[in-house]
C-alpha cells in the first residue's frame, strides 16, 4: 500500500470538510480541470506534491456527491411528475409517506432521490416496501434560516431527503410489504398492549412516532436521547451480543477450529441484521460502516493504535457518504468517541480502581463526568444547552437499557413462538417502566446557554490540555494570556450601538431589538397544534444571544403575529406587553403613546384607538428613533389605513428603514406612503413556500422604483441591521453571514410557490 491506511483516512477527512464552509459547489469544467491539476500533481517524485494531489481527488469525490444530491432537484421540482416511487417509510403521526424515486422520464436516477410527501387525502392502508406509480408535486427542502437555529435545510441533505411535497395520485404497482414491515406488524402486535410500546419500537426498529412529547422532553432534559436512537453504541452492543453468542458456540467446537474469525463475522452479521431492523437509517449506517471497518482491519492483522482505527472510522464514513459531513449526529458521535479516547488516555483513574469490578461504578462515574465536561462545546452548539443531571441520568439508564432492554428486545424477536418471547417483551418494558420513573425523580436540570457560554466552553478544553501537559507550571502567565484572549477579542470587537433582527419564522412576523443585553419584541408569529413559532424559534434565539426579553408589543391580534405571546409570556413572566386590543394586562399602542426604552425613543403612529377585533387596518405603527436613523414597524396596515396616516402627519413616516406591511401584499404599501417614508431598504417576512404567493411581483417592483432595497426572509432567512454611530449595515443569513452551498435556494428561482 502506497499510503498507510489511516494516512488515507485523514486525507479524505480533509478533503472533505470544504462542503462544510463552501459557498458554491464549482461547476463540471472546474471539477475536471482539478481532476487534471490532480492527476499532473500525482506523477511527480515529491511526497507533498503526492499527499496534495490524493487529497485533491478525494476532494473531487465529495464534491462530486454533493452535485449528485443536488442536481435531481430542478427537473423533480418543476411542475407536476409521474414517477414509479417505493414507500421507504409511513409517517402515520404527520399522514406523511418517505418515498424513494429511482426513475423520472424513463431515466434512472442514481443514487435514488428520496422525498417526503403528504397523503392526508388517501385512506389507503400504507406500508413499506410498496411500489406506486405516483403523481407528485415536489419542492426542495427550504429551511428556516435564523442563527443559532435548527438547519432543516442542511439536515435534509445530510439525510438524503431533500425533497417534500403533495401526493396527488396513486396507482398500486406492487403490494407486497417489506419484510421489515412484516417483522415490525408481527412484533407490534406481541407488545403493543404494553404502557412502553412505543419506546420499545423505538430501540428495536428506529421508529419513533409513539414516543410522545412528554417523554421526549424527559430525554431531552435528562441528556438521554441518545438512548432511544439507533446509532453507534446500539450497533455495537447488537455486534457485542452477536460475539457472545459466537464465542459460547466455539466452546463445542473442537480446539483446532477455535480462531477470532467466526466471533467476528458472526457479531458483524447481527449488527448488520440489527441496521436493518432500524430502516438503514443513517446513523445506523454510519455505525454499520464503521464497524465493518474496524473488522477488516482485525481481519488483515494491521496493527493500529486507538486514534488511528478513529481516523479510519471517520476517514472510511465520509468516503463511503460525503454527505455526512453535514450531519450534526455523525460529528457529535465521532467527537464522543474521541473524547473517550483522550480522557482515558489522559486522566485515567489510578490502577487501582481502574480493572475491579467493584469498582464500577466509580468507572462509570469517571466515564461521564468526561462526557459531560468536555462534550459541553459541541451540545452547546447543537442543542443550546447542556443537560445538569445527565451524570445520574446516564448511571441510572445505560445500563439497564444496555444490558436489559436491548437484549431482552433482540432476543424476542428471535424467538418461533409468541408465548416464549412474551415474558422478554415484558422484561423490556418493565425495565423501562423503572428506567423512566426514576429518570422522573430527578430534578429539571436542563440549562439554556447561548453563544458566549460556548466560547468558554472551549476554555475547558483548553484547561485540560494545558493541565495535562504542564503548561500551568511552566508558562502560568501564557495560560492565562491565552484563556482571556476571547474576552479580548469580545471587548475589541467593534458592537452596533442596537440592532434589529427580523426572524425568519415562514408566514408571519417576529422582529427582536436589542441593546445593551436587553430585547424588545414585535409580533411573536404563528401558533400551531403542538407548538408556536415562538417556542421553535423565537426563544431559542433570545436564548442563543443572551437576550433578556423587557417588553413585547402585537402589532394586531391576527395568529400569525400574537400566536406566540402566550409562549412568550411564559417565559418572561415580567414583560411589559403593549398592543391596541382590549385584552386585560397589555398596555395601550395606539397613536400619540410615546416611551423610551433603553437609549430608544418608541413612537405609535396608528390606530387612533383600541379594538377588539384587531384586523389589519388596527395594526400598531411605531416608529423606532436613536437620534439619527429611524425604522418604521407597519405590522399588517392595508391601504386604507396607510391613506388615514399619511392625511394625519405624514412627515412622521419618514425613516430610513421599513417593514414592509402585510408581507408584501397587494393590499399594502401604496405608492403614496413609499414615496412619504422615503427610506433606503424595505424588509419582509415571507415563506417561500406559502399558499398567498407573497409577496406581491408588483409591490416588489413599487419598492424598488421608488428607491428602495428590497430584502426578505424567504431568500436571505434571517435579516439583521446593524446600527452603529456613524452608520448602519443590512445583512442576511443565508448570503452574507454563513453563505453555503447547501443553504441555496434550490429549485424554482422566480416564485414563492
Amino acid at each position: 500500500m502506497p499510503y498507510p491506511l489511516h494516512v488515507l483516512a485523514l486525507l479524505a477527512t480533509l478533503a472533505t470538510l470544504p462542503l462544510l464552509f463552501l459557498a458554491q459547489l464549482p461547476e463540471h469544467n472546474s471539477l475536471v480541470c482539478m481532476l487534471i491539476t490532480a492527476l499532473a500533481f500525482f506523477m511527480l517524485p515529491q511526497r507533498a506534491l503526492r499527499y496534495m494531489a490524493t487529497a485533491g481527488i478525494l476532494m473531487i469525490w465529495a464534491l462530486l456527491a454533493a452535485r449528485q444530491a443536488t442536481e435531481p432537484l430542478a427537473k423533480l421540482t418543476e411542475g407536476v411528475i409521474n414517477v414509479p416511487a417505493e414507500i421507504a417509510q409511513v409517517r402515520h403521526d404527520k399522514a406523511q409517506l418517505k418515498v424513494k424515486i429511482v426513475e423520472y422520464d424513463n431515466q434512472r436516477i442514481f443514487p435514488p432521490v428520496y422525498a417526503s410527501v403528504t397523503a392526508d387525502k388517501f385512506q389507503q392502508k400504507w406500508c413499506m416496501g410498496q411500489r406506486w406509480e405516483m403523481t407528485l408535486r415536489l419542492r426542495p427542502v427550504h429551511a428556516r434560516l435564523n442563527e443559532g437555529g435548527f438547519d432543516a435545510q442542511r439536515f435534509a441533505l445530510a439525510n438524503h431527503t431533500p425533497l417534500q411535497g403533495r401526493l396527488l395520485a396513486a396507482r398500486l404497482l406492487s403490494s407486497d410489504c417489506s419484510w421489515r414491515q412484516r417483522l415490525m406488524n408481527h412484533a407490534q402486535q406481541q407488545y403493543q398492549h404494553l404502557p412502553w410500546h412505543g419506546v420499545m419500537t423505538a430501540l428495536l426498529f428506529g421508529d419513533r412516532q409513539e414516543v410522545n412529547a412528554d417523554t421526549r422532553a424527559l430525554l431531552r432534559d435528562t441528556g438521554i436521547a441518545h438512548l432511544m436512537a439507533i446509532s453507534g453504541m446500539h450497533i455495537s452492543l447488537a455486534a457485542s451480543l452477536g460475539w457472545l453468542a459466537a464465542r459460547a458456540l466455539q466452546y463445542l467446537l473442537p480446539t483446532w477450529r477455535i480462531g477470532y474469525a467466526l466471533p467476528l463475522s458472526f457479531s458483524l452479521c447481527v449488527a448488520a441484521i440489527y441496521c436493518w431492523l432500524a430502516g438503514n437509517n443513517p446513523p445506523a449506517i454510519r455505525a454499520m460502516t464503521a464497524l465493518t471497518l474496524w473488522t477488516l482491519v482485525r481481519f488483515q492483522a494491521i496493527n493500529c493504535s486507538s486514534w488511528q482505527i478513529w481516523l479510519i472510522c471517520v476517514g472510511g464514513i465520509l468516503f463511503v457518504d460525503p454527505m455526512a459531513v453535514l450531519s450534526d449526529s455523525f460529528w457529535l458521535s465521532s467527537v464522543a468517541v474521541a473524547i473517550l479516547l483522550f480522557w482515558f488516555q489522559w486522566f485515567p483513574l489510578p490502577a487501582r480502581w481502574r480493572w475491579r469490578k467493584r469498582w464500577m461504578l466509580l468507572q462509570l462515574m469517571h466515564l461521564q463526568l468526561g462526557m459531560l465536561l468536555l462534550l459541553a462545546p459541541i451540545q452547546i452548539y447543537i442543542f443550546h444547552g447542556v443537560s445538569l443531571t445527565s451524570l445520574p441520568a446516564n448511571l441510572l439508564a445505560i445500563p439497564v437499557v444496555s444490558f436489559i432492554t436491548v437484549p431482552a428486545l433482540l432476543l424476542a424477536m428471535m424467538m418461533p413462538a409468541s408465548w416464549l418471547a412474551f415474558p422478554l417483551w415484558w422484561m423490556a418494558d418493565r425495565s423501562l417502566a423503572l428506567t423512566f420513573y426514576l429518570l422522573t425523580l430527578l430534578p429539571e436540570g436542563w440549562l439554556w446557554l447561548g453563544k458566549k457560554a460556548l466560547i468558554a466552553s472551549f476554555i475547558i478544553w483548553l484547561l485540560f490540555i494545558a493541565f495535562r501537559l504542564g503548561w500551568w507550571r511552566r508558562a502560568p502567565a501564557a495560560l492565562i494570556a491565552t484563556c482571556c484572549l476571547p474576552a479580548l477579542w469580545h471587548i475589541t470587537r467593534v458592537e452596533p450601538e442596537w440592532r434589529l433582527d427580523m426572524l425568519d419564522i415562514g408566514h408571519g412576523l417576529a422582529i427582536v431589538i436589542s441593546q445593551n443585553g436587553h430585547a424588545l419584541v414585535y409580533d411573536t408569529g404563528n401558533r400551531w397544534p403542538g407548538g408556536s413559532a415562538a417556542r421553535q424559534t423565537l426563544l431559542p434565539w433570545l436564548n442563543w444571544h443572551g437576550l433578556s426579553v423587557d417588553e413585547i408589543i402585537i402589532s394586531h391580534q391576527h395568529l400569525d403575529h400574537m400566536g406566540g405571546l402566550a409562549d412568550m409570556q411564559q417565559a418572561w413572566p415580567g414583560a411589559v406587553v403593549r398592543s391596541a386590543l382590549t385584552l386585560p394586562g397589555h398596555q395601550p399602542c395606539i397613536a400619540g403613546t410615546r416611551w423610551q426604552w433603553q437609549q430608544l425613543t418608541f413612537d405609535v403612529l396608528w390606530p387612533l384607538a383600541t379594538s377588539e377585533h384587531g384586523n389589519n387596518n388596527d395594526s400598531c405603527v411605531v416608529r423606532i428613533d436613536d437620534g439619527r436613523y429611524r425604522v418604521l414597524l407597519t405590522g399588517d396596515l392595508e391601504a386604507a389605513a396607510e391613506k388615514t396616516l399619511l392625511r394625519r402627519n405624514r412627515l412622521a413616516l419618514q425613516a430610513d428603514i421599513i417593514q414592509v406591511p402585510h408581507h408584501g401584499s397587494k393590499t399594502s404599501s401604496t405608492a403614496a406612503l413609499l414615496r412619504n417614508v422615503k427610506g433606503s431598504v424595505a424588509l419582509a417576512s415571507v415563506a417561500r413556500y406559502n399558499t398567498w404567493r407573497l409577496p406581491s411581483v408588483q409591490v416588489i417592483g413599487r419598492y424598488r422604483k421608488n428607491g428602495y432595497c428590497w430584502r426578505d426572509t424567504s431568500r436571505s432567512g434571517q435579516l439583521s441591521v446593524a446600527f452603529y454611530h456613524d452608520g448602519w449595515q443590512v445583512k442576511g443569513l443565508r448570503e452574507q453571514i454563513m453563505p453555503r452551498w447547501y443553504h441555496q435556494w434550490f429549485g424554482v428561482q422566480g416564485e414563492s410557490r
